[in-house]
Protein backbone atom coordinates (compact mmCIF):
# COMPACT_ATOMS: atom_id res chain seq x y z
CA UNK A 1 0.00 0.00 0.00
CA UNK A 2 1.64 3.24 -1.37
CA UNK A 3 -0.48 5.69 0.27
CA UNK A 4 0.42 7.44 3.47
CA UNK A 5 -1.04 6.20 6.92
CA UNK A 6 -0.80 9.38 8.39
CA UNK A 7 -2.47 11.32 4.88
CA UNK A 8 -5.84 9.23 5.75
CA UNK A 9 -8.51 9.84 8.26
CA UNK A 10 -8.93 7.79 11.26
CA UNK A 11 -12.05 6.52 9.80
CA UNK A 12 -10.43 5.37 6.53
CA UNK A 13 -7.24 3.78 8.45
CA UNK A 14 -9.78 1.95 11.16
CA UNK A 15 -11.57 0.37 8.33
CA UNK A 16 -8.14 -1.03 6.85
CA UNK A 17 -6.87 -1.88 10.03
CA UNK A 18 -10.79 -3.55 11.43
CA UNK A 19 -10.67 -5.49 8.01
CA UNK A 20 -7.41 -6.46 8.50
CA UNK A 21 -6.21 -5.07 5.19
CA UNK A 22 -2.74 -3.71 7.41
CA UNK A 23 -1.99 -4.79 10.35
CA UNK A 24 -1.57 -1.73 13.11
CA UNK A 25 2.74 -2.69 12.98
CA UNK A 26 2.78 -2.08 9.34
CA UNK A 27 1.19 0.73 10.14
CA UNK A 28 2.74 2.29 12.86
CA UNK A 29 6.45 1.42 11.50
CA UNK A 30 5.03 3.37 8.24
CA UNK A 31 3.70 6.65 10.36
CA UNK A 32 7.61 6.52 12.10
CA UNK A 33 9.26 5.93 8.84
CA UNK A 34 6.85 9.36 7.35
CA UNK A 35 8.18 11.30 10.35
CA UNK A 36 11.87 10.51 10.17
CA UNK A 37 11.80 11.44 6.73
CA UNK A 38 9.63 14.60 6.73
CA UNK A 39 12.36 17.72 6.11
CA UNK A 40 10.83 19.61 8.93
CA UNK A 41 12.45 18.45 12.10
CA UNK A 42 10.97 21.08 14.34
CA UNK A 43 7.16 19.22 14.25
CA UNK A 44 8.08 17.06 17.01
CA UNK A 45 9.72 17.25 19.78
CA UNK A 46 9.64 13.63 20.66
CA UNK A 47 9.28 10.57 19.04
CA UNK A 48 8.01 7.51 21.39
CA UNK A 49 9.55 4.91 18.87
CA UNK A 50 9.43 2.08 21.35
CA UNK A 51 6.38 2.74 22.99
CA UNK A 52 4.56 2.99 19.38
CA UNK A 53 5.83 -0.46 18.62
CA UNK A 54 4.79 -1.98 21.63
CA UNK A 55 1.24 -0.54 22.17
CA UNK A 56 1.18 -1.52 17.79
CA UNK A 57 2.31 -5.07 18.71
CA UNK A 58 -0.34 -5.83 21.48
CA UNK A 59 -2.98 -3.99 19.01
CA UNK A 60 -1.49 -6.54 16.43
CA UNK A 61 -2.16 -9.32 18.62
CA UNK A 62 -5.77 -8.42 19.57
CA UNK A 63 -7.19 -7.91 16.20
CA UNK A 64 -6.10 -11.48 15.16
CA UNK A 65 -7.34 -12.75 18.59
CA UNK A 66 -10.62 -11.16 17.28
CA UNK A 67 -10.09 -9.05 20.64
CA UNK A 68 -10.83 -5.95 18.78
CA UNK A 69 -11.03 -2.78 21.59
CA UNK A 70 -13.14 -0.58 18.76
CA UNK A 71 -12.69 1.34 16.21
CA UNK A 72 -9.71 3.73 17.21
CA UNK A 73 -7.48 0.23 17.70
CA UNK A 74 -4.04 0.93 16.19
CA UNK A 75 -4.96 4.02 15.13
CA UNK A 76 -2.22 6.44 15.90
CA UNK A 77 -2.03 9.65 17.42
CA UNK A 78 0.19 12.59 18.76
CA UNK A 79 0.55 14.11 21.67
CA UNK A 80 0.91 17.97 21.97
CA UNK A 81 4.08 18.34 24.79
CA UNK A 82 2.09 19.07 27.70
CA UNK A 83 0.36 16.20 28.50
CA UNK A 84 2.19 13.70 30.79
CA UNK A 85 3.83 10.48 28.90
CA UNK A 86 5.07 8.33 31.96
CA UNK A 87 8.18 8.24 31.99
CA UNK A 88 9.01 11.48 30.09
CA UNK A 89 9.75 14.90 31.13
CA UNK A 90 6.69 17.06 30.07
CA UNK A 91 8.42 20.62 28.11
CA UNK A 92 5.14 22.46 27.42
CA UNK A 93 7.51 23.26 24.73
CA UNK A 94 9.59 25.01 26.97
CA UNK A 95 13.29 24.45 27.62
CA UNK A 96 13.18 25.43 31.58
CA UNK A 97 10.67 22.48 31.98
CA UNK A 98 13.54 19.77 30.13
CA UNK A 99 15.41 18.58 33.16
CA UNK A 100 12.70 18.14 35.34
CA UNK A 101 11.37 14.25 36.75
CA UNK A 102 9.79 12.00 34.11
CA UNK A 103 6.17 11.69 34.71
CA UNK A 104 5.09 8.83 36.78
CA UNK A 105 2.35 8.09 35.07
CA UNK A 106 0.09 9.13 31.53
CA UNK A 107 -1.90 11.68 32.02
CA UNK A 108 -5.88 9.98 32.26
CA UNK A 109 -7.32 11.17 28.88
CA UNK A 110 -3.71 9.24 27.40
CA UNK A 111 -4.54 6.34 29.65
CA UNK A 112 -8.11 6.06 28.48
CA UNK A 113 -7.04 6.31 24.69
CA UNK A 114 -3.93 3.59 25.47
CA UNK A 115 -7.44 1.51 26.58
CA UNK A 116 -9.26 1.70 23.61
CA UNK A 117 -6.04 0.74 21.34
CA UNK A 118 -4.60 3.84 20.01
CA UNK A 119 -0.98 4.49 19.41
CA UNK A 120 1.07 7.09 20.71
CA UNK A 121 3.42 7.89 18.15
CA UNK A 122 5.30 10.88 19.62
CA UNK A 123 5.49 14.47 21.41
CA UNK A 124 4.32 17.57 19.44
CA UNK A 125 6.03 21.32 19.38
CA UNK A 126 3.99 24.34 20.97
CA UNK A 127 4.20 27.70 21.97
CA UNK A 128 6.40 27.91 25.27
CA UNK A 129 3.38 27.51 27.91
CA UNK A 130 0.91 27.35 25.16
CA UNK A 131 0.88 31.44 25.54
CA UNK A 132 0.78 31.79 21.78
CA UNK A 133 -1.49 31.78 19.01
CA UNK A 134 1.44 32.13 16.31
CA UNK A 135 3.13 28.81 17.37
CA UNK A 136 6.52 30.30 17.33
CA UNK A 137 8.86 28.75 19.37
CA UNK A 138 12.99 30.08 19.77
CA UNK A 139 13.63 27.11 21.69
CA UNK A 140 12.53 24.17 19.30
CA UNK A 141 12.36 25.96 16.20
CA UNK A 142 8.62 26.68 14.38
CA UNK A 143 7.12 24.60 12.65
CA UNK A 144 6.48 25.68 9.04
CA UNK A 145 2.80 25.41 7.77
CA UNK A 146 2.99 22.60 4.76
CA UNK A 147 0.84 25.01 2.94
CA UNK A 148 3.40 27.51 2.98
CA UNK A 149 4.66 27.30 -0.70
CA UNK A 150 7.86 29.12 -0.86
CA UNK A 151 7.29 31.91 1.73
CA UNK A 152 7.35 30.24 5.59
CA UNK A 153 4.44 31.04 7.11
CA UNK A 154 3.72 30.32 10.88
CA UNK A 155 1.56 27.24 12.39
CA UNK A 156 -0.80 28.48 14.66
CA UNK A 157 -0.32 27.69 18.10
CA UNK A 158 -0.28 26.73 20.38
CA UNK A 159 -1.10 23.40 19.35
CA UNK A 160 1.39 23.92 16.29
CA UNK A 161 3.29 20.71 15.53
CA UNK A 162 -0.08 19.11 15.76
CA UNK A 163 -1.50 20.87 13.22
CA UNK A 164 1.54 20.82 11.33
CA UNK A 165 1.46 16.61 12.03
CA UNK A 166 -1.73 16.20 10.49
CA UNK A 167 -2.08 18.56 8.17
CA UNK A 168 1.30 17.23 6.30
CA UNK A 169 0.47 14.17 6.24
CA UNK A 170 2.66 12.54 9.42
CA UNK A 171 -0.42 11.25 11.61
CA UNK A 172 -4.16 10.81 10.73
CA UNK A 173 -4.88 12.90 14.49
CA UNK A 174 -3.43 14.91 17.09
CA UNK A 175 -4.64 16.06 20.67
CA UNK A 176 -4.15 19.81 21.58
CA UNK A 177 -5.40 22.11 24.03
CA UNK A 178 -7.60 25.37 23.73
CA UNK A 179 -7.45 28.65 26.26
CA UNK A 180 -8.03 31.21 23.62
CA UNK A 181 -7.98 29.04 20.75
CA UNK A 182 -5.19 26.88 20.40
CA UNK A 183 -6.99 23.89 18.74
CA UNK A 184 -8.88 25.95 16.56
CA UNK A 185 -6.47 28.28 14.97
CA UNK A 186 -3.92 26.01 14.02
CA UNK A 187 -6.58 23.55 12.17
CA UNK A 188 -7.71 27.34 10.26
CA UNK A 189 -4.50 28.14 8.93
CA UNK A 190 -3.33 24.38 8.01
CA UNK A 191 -6.62 23.48 6.52
CA UNK A 192 -7.96 21.39 9.16
CA UNK A 193 -10.85 20.07 11.34
CA UNK A 194 -9.85 21.19 14.90
CA UNK A 195 -12.53 20.29 17.83
CA UNK A 196 -12.48 22.44 20.69
CA UNK A 197 -14.64 20.80 23.49
CA UNK A 198 -16.35 22.92 26.42
CA UNK A 199 -14.39 23.22 29.38
CA UNK A 200 -14.71 19.94 31.38
CA UNK A 201 -15.94 17.66 29.25
CA UNK A 202 -12.47 15.53 29.62
CA UNK A 203 -10.43 15.27 32.58
CA UNK A 204 -7.53 17.77 32.37
CA UNK A 205 -5.53 16.04 35.15
CA UNK A 206 -1.69 15.38 33.53
CA UNK A 207 -2.35 18.42 31.62
CA UNK A 208 0.25 21.12 31.80
CA UNK A 209 -2.07 24.03 32.37
CA UNK A 210 -1.99 27.78 31.72
CA UNK A 211 -5.03 29.22 32.53
CA UNK A 212 -7.31 26.35 34.35
CA UNK A 213 -10.25 28.50 34.18
CA UNK A 214 -10.06 28.86 30.39
CA UNK A 215 -8.49 26.11 29.54
CA UNK A 216 -9.90 22.76 27.51
CA UNK A 217 -8.98 20.31 24.60
CA UNK A 218 -9.23 18.23 21.56
CA UNK A 219 -8.41 16.58 19.05
CA UNK A 220 -7.38 17.83 15.89
CA UNK A 221 -7.66 15.86 12.46
CA UNK A 222 -8.90 15.61 9.01
CA UNK A 223 -12.83 15.38 9.15
CA UNK A 224 -15.48 15.92 11.90
CA UNK A 225 -16.74 12.60 12.10
CA UNK A 226 -13.03 11.95 13.32
CA UNK A 227 -13.17 14.52 15.98
CA UNK A 228 -16.79 12.50 16.76
CA UNK A 229 -15.01 9.08 17.18
CA UNK A 230 -12.20 10.51 19.33
CA UNK A 231 -14.85 12.14 21.39
CA UNK A 232 -16.56 9.17 22.02
CA UNK A 233 -13.12 7.40 22.77
CA UNK A 234 -12.28 10.40 25.47
CA UNK A 235 -15.91 9.89 26.73
CA UNK A 236 -16.11 5.94 27.15
CA UNK A 237 -18.56 4.83 25.06
CA UNK A 238 -17.70 2.01 22.93
CA UNK A 239 -18.99 3.73 20.14
CA UNK A 240 -20.03 7.07 19.35
CA UNK A 241 -23.44 7.82 19.35
CA UNK A 242 -23.26 11.21 17.66
CA UNK A 243 -25.55 11.25 13.97
CA UNK A 244 -25.44 13.99 11.92
CA UNK A 245 -29.15 16.53 11.92
CA UNK A 246 -30.37 17.87 9.01
CA UNK A 247 -29.00 21.23 7.74
CA UNK A 248 -32.78 22.28 6.64
CA UNK A 249 -33.39 24.15 9.48
CA UNK A 250 -30.25 24.28 10.94
CA UNK A 251 -30.61 28.12 13.06
CA UNK A 252 -27.05 29.76 12.39
CA UNK A 253 -26.62 33.21 13.99
CA UNK A 254 -23.73 35.35 12.40
CA UNK A 255 -22.09 38.38 14.76
CA UNK A 256 -22.36 41.55 13.11
CA UNK A 257 -20.13 42.75 15.33
CA UNK A 258 -15.89 42.09 16.37
CA UNK A 259 -15.35 39.45 14.42
CA UNK A 260 -15.49 40.66 11.07
CA UNK A 261 -13.69 44.05 12.21
CA UNK A 262 -10.52 44.29 9.84
CA UNK A 263 -10.94 40.86 8.60
CA UNK A 264 -9.25 40.35 5.25
CA UNK A 265 -11.24 40.46 2.08
CA UNK A 266 -10.30 36.76 1.61
CA UNK A 267 -11.21 35.62 4.34
CA UNK A 268 -14.54 36.78 4.51
CA UNK A 269 -15.52 35.97 0.65
CA UNK A 270 -14.37 32.05 1.88
CA UNK A 271 -17.22 32.40 4.86
CA UNK A 272 -19.53 33.81 3.19
CA UNK A 273 -19.20 31.48 0.06
CA UNK A 274 -19.83 28.60 2.23
CA UNK A 275 -22.52 30.55 4.15
CA UNK A 276 -24.69 30.69 1.02
CA UNK A 277 -23.75 27.27 0.60
CA UNK A 278 -25.95 26.49 3.60
CA UNK A 279 -28.66 28.90 3.06
CA UNK A 280 -29.15 26.90 -0.57
CA UNK A 281 -29.37 23.76 1.71
CA UNK A 282 -31.99 25.28 4.02
CA UNK A 283 -30.05 26.50 7.18
CA UNK A 284 -31.49 29.09 8.09
CA UNK A 285 -29.04 32.31 8.84
CA UNK A 286 -29.59 35.17 10.71
CA UNK A 287 -26.88 38.22 11.23
CA UNK A 288 -27.04 40.24 14.64
CA UNK A 289 -25.18 42.08 17.08
CA UNK A 290 -23.74 40.18 20.34
CA UNK A 291 -23.13 42.66 22.99
CA UNK A 292 -20.91 40.30 25.11
CA UNK A 293 -18.64 40.22 22.52
CA UNK A 294 -17.74 44.26 22.48
CA UNK A 295 -18.42 44.19 26.50
CA UNK A 296 -15.61 41.23 26.68
CA UNK A 297 -12.97 43.18 25.05
CA UNK A 298 -14.04 46.40 27.47
CA UNK A 299 -13.52 44.19 30.42
CA UNK A 300 -10.04 43.31 28.92
CA UNK A 301 -8.90 47.06 28.58
CA UNK A 302 -10.04 47.90 31.82
CA UNK A 303 -9.01 44.95 33.84
CA UNK A 304 -6.94 42.69 31.80
CA UNK A 305 -7.04 39.41 30.04
CA UNK A 306 -8.32 36.40 32.68
CA UNK A 307 -5.61 34.31 30.90
CA UNK A 308 -2.60 36.75 31.54
CA UNK A 309 -3.81 37.07 35.46
CA UNK A 310 -4.00 32.89 35.80
CA UNK A 311 -1.15 32.67 33.75
CA UNK A 312 0.84 35.15 36.04
CA UNK A 313 -0.19 33.26 39.45
CA UNK A 314 1.21 30.44 37.67
CA UNK A 315 4.74 31.69 36.36
CA UNK A 316 5.16 34.23 39.11
CA UNK A 317 8.11 32.14 40.90
CA UNK A 318 9.55 31.11 37.63
CA UNK A 319 9.98 34.62 36.16
CA UNK A 320 11.15 35.98 39.78
CA UNK A 321 13.83 33.56 39.52
CA UNK A 322 16.60 32.35 37.33
CA UNK A 323 14.77 30.69 34.51
CA UNK A 324 13.10 33.67 33.59
CA UNK A 325 16.04 34.57 31.44
CA UNK A 326 15.66 30.68 29.47
CA UNK A 327 11.91 31.73 28.70
CA UNK A 328 11.18 33.29 25.14
CA UNK A 329 11.38 36.85 26.06
CA UNK A 330 7.57 37.31 24.53
CA UNK A 331 6.02 34.68 26.46
CA UNK A 332 7.74 36.32 30.04
CA UNK A 333 6.24 39.99 28.46
CA UNK A 334 2.91 39.00 28.65
CA UNK A 335 2.87 36.61 31.49
CA UNK A 336 4.41 39.73 33.54
CA UNK A 337 1.12 41.95 32.19
CA UNK A 338 -1.14 39.44 34.86
CA UNK A 339 0.93 41.07 37.57
CA UNK A 340 -0.99 44.29 36.89
CA UNK A 341 -4.26 42.49 37.47
CA UNK A 342 -5.55 43.02 41.16
CA UNK A 343 -7.11 40.71 42.82
CA UNK A 344 -10.53 42.81 43.12
CA UNK A 345 -10.19 42.96 39.32
CA UNK A 346 -9.68 39.02 39.16
CA UNK A 347 -12.95 38.61 41.06
CA UNK A 348 -14.43 41.35 39.01
CA UNK A 349 -13.50 39.86 35.80
CA UNK A 350 -15.08 36.15 36.90
CA UNK A 351 -18.39 37.69 38.13
CA UNK A 352 -18.58 39.88 34.83
CA UNK A 353 -17.49 36.48 33.52
CA UNK A 354 -20.64 34.61 34.77
CA UNK A 355 -23.03 37.53 33.88
CA UNK A 356 -21.82 37.41 29.95
CA UNK A 357 -22.41 33.39 29.68
CA UNK A 358 -25.88 33.81 30.98
CA UNK A 359 -26.92 36.65 28.89
CA UNK A 360 -25.47 34.99 25.79
CA UNK A 361 -27.12 31.54 26.75
CA UNK A 362 -30.65 33.54 26.51
CA UNK A 363 -29.74 35.16 23.25
CA UNK A 364 -28.35 32.20 21.18
CA UNK A 365 -30.26 29.48 23.17
CA UNK A 366 -30.07 26.38 20.67
CA UNK A 367 -28.71 28.13 17.50
CA UNK A 368 -25.36 27.87 16.33
CA UNK A 369 -23.25 30.84 15.93
CA UNK A 370 -20.74 30.67 13.00
CA UNK A 371 -17.59 33.12 11.93
CA UNK A 372 -14.21 33.37 10.55
CA UNK A 373 -12.07 31.24 12.92
CA UNK A 374 -9.52 33.66 12.41
CA UNK A 375 -9.83 37.06 10.28
CA UNK A 376 -6.39 36.85 8.75
CA UNK A 377 -5.05 33.69 6.99
CA UNK A 378 -0.84 32.75 8.02
CA UNK A 379 1.20 35.51 8.05
CA UNK A 380 5.02 34.68 7.00
CA UNK A 381 7.31 34.20 9.99
CA UNK A 382 10.61 35.98 9.81
CA UNK A 383 8.92 39.57 10.54
CA UNK A 384 6.96 38.29 13.70
CA UNK A 385 10.63 36.63 14.89
CA UNK A 386 12.44 39.95 14.18
CA UNK A 387 9.69 42.31 15.78
CA UNK A 388 8.16 42.42 18.83
CA UNK A 389 5.71 45.20 18.60
CA UNK A 390 4.57 43.18 15.01
CA UNK A 391 4.18 40.30 17.10
CA UNK A 392 1.90 41.11 19.89
CA UNK A 393 -0.24 42.90 17.62
CA UNK A 394 -0.69 40.07 15.02
CA UNK A 395 -0.89 37.90 17.68
CA UNK A 396 -3.78 39.77 19.22
CA UNK A 397 -5.61 39.74 16.08
CA UNK A 398 -5.30 36.15 15.60
CA UNK A 399 -6.55 35.35 18.84
CA UNK A 400 -9.59 37.65 19.09
CA UNK A 401 -12.41 35.62 17.48
CA UNK A 402 -11.33 32.23 18.89
CA UNK A 403 -10.49 33.59 22.44
CA UNK A 404 -14.42 34.90 22.73
CA UNK A 405 -15.71 31.16 23.00
CA UNK A 406 -13.27 30.33 25.39
CA UNK A 407 -14.26 33.40 27.51
CA UNK A 408 -18.03 32.30 27.56
CA UNK A 409 -17.09 28.61 27.72
CA UNK A 410 -18.49 27.71 24.15
CA UNK A 411 -17.63 24.64 21.97
CA UNK A 412 -16.78 24.93 18.68
CA UNK A 413 -15.36 23.33 15.70
CA UNK A 414 -13.39 25.53 13.05
CA UNK A 415 -13.92 23.20 9.33
CA UNK A 416 -11.94 24.10 6.31
CA UNK A 417 -14.35 26.44 3.78
CA UNK A 418 -11.46 27.62 1.27
CA UNK A 419 -8.57 29.48 0.65
CA UNK A 420 -7.77 33.66 0.90
CA UNK A 421 -4.65 35.34 0.22
CA UNK A 422 -1.39 33.80 -1.18
CA UNK A 423 -4.40 30.64 -1.40
CA UNK A 424 -3.64 29.89 2.35
CA UNK A 425 -6.39 27.97 3.84
CA UNK A 426 -9.67 29.73 5.83
CA UNK A 427 -11.33 28.32 8.68
CA UNK A 428 -15.05 28.39 9.15
CA UNK A 429 -16.05 27.99 12.95
CA UNK A 430 -19.50 26.66 13.91
CA UNK A 431 -19.63 27.02 17.74
CA UNK A 432 -22.69 26.38 20.81
CA UNK A 433 -22.80 27.20 23.99
CA UNK A 434 -20.94 25.21 26.33
CA UNK A 435 -22.43 21.92 27.28
CA UNK A 436 -23.79 21.52 23.80
CA UNK A 437 -20.99 19.80 22.13
CA UNK A 438 -22.72 16.78 21.03
CA UNK A 439 -25.75 18.85 19.53
CA UNK A 440 -22.35 21.02 17.89
CA UNK A 441 -21.07 17.99 16.23
CA UNK A 442 -24.06 16.52 14.77
CA UNK A 443 -24.66 19.84 13.15
CA UNK A 444 -21.31 19.91 11.63
CA UNK A 445 -21.37 16.09 10.97
CA UNK A 446 -23.83 17.50 8.50
CA UNK A 447 -22.67 20.89 7.32
CA UNK A 448 -18.86 19.82 6.75
CA UNK A 449 -19.24 18.74 3.52
CA UNK A 450 -21.35 22.29 2.23
CA UNK A 451 -18.60 24.06 4.17
CA UNK A 452 -15.82 22.58 2.46
CA UNK A 453 -17.38 23.04 -1.18
CA UNK A 454 -14.11 21.87 -3.43
CA UNK A 455 -11.77 22.40 -0.51
CA UNK A 456 -11.97 18.90 0.67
Amino acid sequence: MTKSFGAMSVAQLSGLIQTAAVDPIEVTEAVLDGIDAYPDRTVFTAILKDRALEEARASSKRLKEGRSRGMLDGIPIAWKDLFDLKGRTTTAGSTVLATGPAAHADAPIVASLQQIGMVSIGCTNMSEFAFSGLGINPHYGTPQNPRSGDLARVPGGSSSGAGVAVAAGLVPVAMGTDTGGSVRIPAAFNGIVGYKATRGRYPMAGVFPLAKSLDSLGPLCRTVQDAVWIDAGMRGPASPSIVSRPVKGLDIIIPDNVVFDGAEAGVVAAFETAIDWLAAEGASISRIAIPAFDEILGLMAKYGALVTAEAFALHRERLAGPQAADMDHRVAMRVRLGEKTTLANYLALLDARQRLIADVERLVCESFVAFPTVAHVAPAIAPLETNDDLFFSTNGMTLRNTMLGNFLDWCGVSIPCGTGDADMPVGFLLSAVGKRDEALLSAALSAEEIIRGEFI
